[in-house]
């Protein structure tokens, strides 16, 4: 049975659902704030407290390490100990002894970890046993703090006397050990100290937890699982050693926080692993923070929400039946006017006095009422009209079929003959074209493949990453430009282009998918691109060692004959040579793979060309070439890197003075063109033939003529000048000169206030 509602019944029930749905939004999202901060509230607590216990626990250590760093350094002490002077040792250990109270043992060793002196005993001679700490000080040659398990018998034999009698032989004792290299002026390893302070049933440090923390922390250091030391009374309610899952846990190294109930109070504990020198677990340091005062703010901050609450629930109550009430009464006569119109009365009208909606909607009704005869007349003669316009349309689409199937046969027939893969498919996703080609890198057989939707093709030929691109353009709705993805299936890299299609209405009608078997070109091209680098890689360092040792031969090898000079000179030039060239192809290399950093920022083109042309000044006058700097002051500001530009520059200069006759002169002109600085470096040398201009800003190419093949070169220069000007967002070519000799040219962009902004 269908449940019948009136109009006013059905407002009044969705404005109340309204405010009830809002009133449980507003009380959700409160008591999630409430959770989440005080959850937040207990996490900075604990991790501020255990920061500050971490410290504490190691404050006698550090107060040991500063307190020992300066007499161990002490030449006396250094002398003493280079003669074993076990006496004298003895004594200043218990000098230190007065300063450091606290020390249970302490021991002076050699480098052999022989102990030479102890504190508390005459014996000494045999080797000190906690070896893992002094062998980590001795190799660091630095201070070493650490937290130790020693035995009883240690104690016994390295501590106070007063440790041997109460202390069965077997048992073990937590101790924060620190040992300090004794090192010489010339860095020779004399030997070490190794101090120790037991943490067990001190008497004090409870107390002293106590004092810092207070009533609502609680701090324990236990030793393998047993509590050995804690902020609250013996006669508590802590337990005595630690849970096995809390154990698994510590023992992997890893910290663990959880709920505790200690006292008859609820806490919210954290445990932090404690290690040796050897990384070893040995123990845990855990702080537990009272939740009762959190729990007293949430409970009374929940009260105060749910009485808010259930008063805005009474009002709204009240204000959807008023407002129901109010707004129902002219949609009802609305609805009655409405009724006898679809009975066919169409000249009833509808009186509605409101002027808000329900009075705009009133009078649609009156003028729908008087537009329907006339409608009438006007829908008959348009049938007649589409009836004929329908048969001129099959006409035409007769015609327009029949071309149609002619050019799907020649496109079928281009793109069976193709060698990339073809997909397409329509707006339901479904494949509507599969060539050949395609039939190979999906290995899926075309008439299988064809009205069947692409998720199923993708998943069924493990495509599956590329369903993502599929969907982003479909979703997108609008005009999308296409987008090209690489992506590796089966062992192979695909480069792969998606072109959406659109309709004559623009609505999405498709994707066009152009996939191409890439793996043997990439292939080749890491390979060659890994040899190079790891080729330079190795190169580099070895022949800066070769150019530092023959500069170093040149500058002071005064008793060198001037043959052996002169040799040595050709050696340190073609060093440099070789450097060159490694550098430039690292710059290729980085270029390439993106791990090049330029940092962008506005220039004077007139000072760049001045530093590069200082920078190749030798060269020029050593072949009577002269450089005219004719960039004008006027020009504006560039946007780009200054080492980078620096280096195109220099580049072109070096390559216009390589490559001119003697005696003759490189120009630098610029000029601006729209939003660009066109440079331009002209020499007066041989102009490049049309074969070898397309080999110009290629990589490893050279130029196959006899200037070329006597200065040399790395066939890299002006590849380097193309891919920096392209990260600029400018382009490089070459013209030959109107009167003779060659042009190259450069554009860079000029800076604007958007660049400095952005």
């Amino acid at each position: 049975m269908q449940l019948s509602l009136s109009i006013r019944s059905k407002l009044f029930l969705s404005i109340l659902l309204i405010l009830l749905v809002s009133y449980s939004t507003l009380l959700f999202t409160t008591f999630q704030s409430i959770e989440a901060h005080i959850e937040n509230d207990i996490a900075k607590g604990l991790e501020e407290h255990l920061n500050y216990s971490r410290s504490q626990f190691f404050a006698r250590a550090d107060q040991i390490k500063y307190s020992l760093m300066q007499p161990v350094t002490a030449p006396p002490v250094q002398q003493h100990l280079r003669a074993k002077d076990s006496i004298w040792l003895r004594d200043a250990l218990f000098r230190w002894r007065k300063v450091l109270p606290f020390i249970d043992t302490l021991a002076i060793m050699d480098a052999d970890r022989t102990v030479v002196a102890r504190l508390n005993s005459g014996q000494s001679g045999d080797r000190y046993l906690l070896s893992a700490i002094v062998e980590q000080a001795f190799r660091e040659k630095r201070a070493v703090i650490s937290t130790e398990l020693v035995s009883n018998s240690f104690l016994c034999r390295e501590g106070d006397t007063a440790y041997c009698p109460p202390l069965p032989k077997d048992g073990e004792a937590m101790m924060v050990t620190v040992a300090i290299p004794v090192i010489a002026p010339d860095g020779t390893l004399l030997g070490g100290v190794v101090a120790g302070d037991k943490i067990n049933n001190d008497p004090n440090l409870s107390f002293q937890i106590q004092e810092i923390f207070g009533e609502d922390a609680e701090v324990t250091v236990t030793q393998r699982g047993l509590r050995i030391v804690s902020s609250r009374a013996e006669d508590s309610f802590l337990p005595a050693t630690l849970d096995p899952h809390v154990m698994e846990r510590l023992e992997k190294g890893y910290s663990f926080r959880g709920e505790a109930e200690i006292g008859n109070k609820l806490y919210e504990t954290v445990f932090e692993p404690i290690t040796n020198s050897r990384g070893e677990f040995v123990g845990s340091l855990s702080i537990a923070l009272s939740k009762e005062n959190l729990r007293k703010i949430r409970k009374d901050s929940l009260k105060n929400v749910l009485t808010s609450a259930v008063v805005g629930i009474l009002l709204s109550f009240a204000i959807a039946f008023a407002a129901a009430r109010k707004l129902t009464g002219p949609l009802r006569e609305l609805a009655q006017g409405a009724r006898m119109i679809e009975a066919g009365d169409l000249n009833q009208r509808v009186v509605v006095k409101s002027g808000d909606e329900v009075g705009t909607l009133a009078g649609s009704f009156n003028r729908m009422a008087s537009a329907l005869a006339e409608r009438d007349s006007i829908i008959s003669k348009k049938n007649q009209d589409l009836q004929e316009l329908n048969e001129l349309l099959e006409k035409k689409v007769t015609t327009r079929t029949a071309e149609l199937s002619m050019e799907m046969g020649r496109l079928e027939a281009v793109l069976t003959c193709m060698a990339e893969g073809v997909v397409v498919t329509d707006k339901d996703n479904r494949v509507i074209l599969f060539n050949p080609a395609a039939q190979n890198i999906f290995d899926l057989v075309p008439f299988r493949v064809v009205g069947q939707p692409i998720e199923q093709v993708c998943r069924v030929g493990e495509f599956t990453l590329l369903l993502d691109c599929i969907r982003e353009i479909r979703e997108s709705g609008g005009p999308v430009a296409s987008r090209q993805e690489e992506m590796e299936v089966k062992g192979k890299k695909l480069k792969i282009n998606l072109s959406p299609m659109a309709d004559d209405a623009g609505q999405f009608a498709g994707v066009v998918m152009s996939i191409r078997d890439i793996t043997a070109e990439e292939e080749v091209d890491r390979m060659k691109t890994d040899f190079i680098s790891t080729v330079s890689h190795e190169l580099k360092t070895p022949l800066t060692s070769m150019k530092g040792s023959l500069q170093l031969l040149l500058n002071r090898g005064k008793w060198l004959t001037d043959t052996e000079r002169q040799l040595l000179s050709v050696c340190l030039r073609n060093t440099q040579r070789l450097i060159r060239l490694i550098n430039e192809i690292l710059d290729i290399s980085k270029i390439e793979s993106g791990g090049m950093k330029f940092d962008y920022k506005p220039l004077s083109m007139g000072e760049l060309v001045v530093y590069a042309a200082e920078e190749i000044k030798g060269f020029a006058l050593s072949r009577n070439i002269s450089i005219v700097n004719s960039v004008g002051d006027h020009l504006p500001l560039i946007f780009g890197d200054h080492d980078r530009l620096i280096q195109v520059l220099t580049n072109l200069l070096s390559n216009a003075v390589k490559f001119s006759p003697e005696g003759k002169v490189v120009m630098v002109l610029a000029e601006r063109e729209g939003n660009y600085l066109l440079v331009s470096v002209a020499d007066r040398g041989k102009v490049i033939q049309w074969a070898d201009r397309e080999k110009l800003f290629k990589k490893f190419q050279q130029l196959n003529n006899a200037d070329q093949l006597q200065q040399g070169g790395t066939g890299l220069g002006l590849a380097i000048c193309k891919e920096i000007i392209e990260k600029h967002h400018g382009r490089i070519y070459y013209n030959a000169g109107k009167e003779g000799g060659n042009v190259f040219t450069f554009t860079v962009p000029i800076f604007e206030e958007d660049h400095g902004k952005g």
